[in-house]
């Protein structure tokens, strides 16, 4: 039996993981701000424990890491789940709101691994599952201060790959591109106070389409979570697992033009190297 530490549990991917992996027989540490929705939306199960956890504090990190090894004497699996995200231009974001983003996208990110790490050093096992999104690999008009966030999970996860593979660790991003949970509800998804409207033409046109696609993504939710038992379950997990068909588009198009581009500009690219006939 396996144990699984995820945040955001209480809703979208986070309570549909935790489902699958009680399914499959394994146990469960399922953490969010109000407990009491974890066992509202999960039900009682003798292989769960749903334990607060607000990933901005790392106090409650700390506290809710220590609740799980007491419970469970260890644990196999951490998915970094919880975030949100926020919709508008950079210009339109405050500091404010962007410096909240952070906090839990990315700090709060680090401080749950943090607390979790000397468990999988001292087992010299486990596995790292950080949640990023299309929107990791590629900007997109509307979404560039989420974006940045899900970039630096992609960039944290990368180096801490390295650092723990010799500890018997592994890391795996995952990136799902657009799925029908409740993303783009206002539960999940926050909009910058300011808008304006000389952006009409690019972030405008991103408001709108979110407002219309919602809840008719292209991605199953279910099929998600499976995606993540075959992960877990995976002899050589991959380092980066995209998930959904309009991820896997959106990859193959960027890597084409970063491909283009470099080619385009090799020459300039490599004149900066040091030259003893230039000294």
């Amino acid at each position: 039996m396996r144990v699984w530490f995820i945040t955001g549990a209480s809703r979208g991917f986070g309570a549909l993981i935790a489902e699958a992996a009680l399914a499959a027989g394994d146990a469960v540490v399922a953490t969010a701000r109000d407990p009491s929705a974890v066992t509202a939306r999960l039900g009682p199960h003798p292989q769960l424990l749903a334990t607060r956890l607000d990933v901005t504090s790392e106090a409650e990190a700390q506290q809710a890491v220590g609740q799980a090894i007491k419970q469970f004497g260890r644990i196999d699996i951490l998915i970094n789940n919880a975030g949100y995200g926020l919709l508008g231009a950079i210009e339109e974001a405050s500091a404010a709101e962007a410096v909240k983003l952070f906090a839990t996208n990315v700090f709060g990110l680090l401080g749950v691994t943090r607390a979790v790490l000397p468990h999988l050093r001292r087992q010299r096992s486990g596995h790292i599952i950080n949640l990023s999104s299309v929107g990791g690999y590629t900007g997109y008009p509307g979404w560039g201060v989420y974006s940045g966030t899900k970039f630096a999970v992609e960039g944290i996860s990368e180096a801490l790959a390295a650092e723990v593979a010799p500890l018997g660790i592994h890391v795996t991003v995952v990136e799902p591109g657009f799925f029908r949970t409740d993303f783009l509800d206002e539960t999940s998804l926050g909009h910058t106070a300011q808008q304006i409207d000389d952006y009409r033409e690019t972030v405008g046109k991103t408001r709108a389409i979110a407002a219309d696609f919602n809840h008719g993504q292209r991605g199953d939710p279910r099929k998600l979570a499976q995606a993540f038992i075959m992960l877990v379950n995976a002899k050589s997990p991959p380092l980066r697992l995209p998930l959904g068909s309009d991820t896997v588009e959106r990859i193959e198009n960027k890597n084409a033009f970063v491909a283009r581009e470099l080619a385009a500009w090799r020459a300039v690219s490599t004149s900066t190297d040091f030259s003893e006939k230039t000294a």
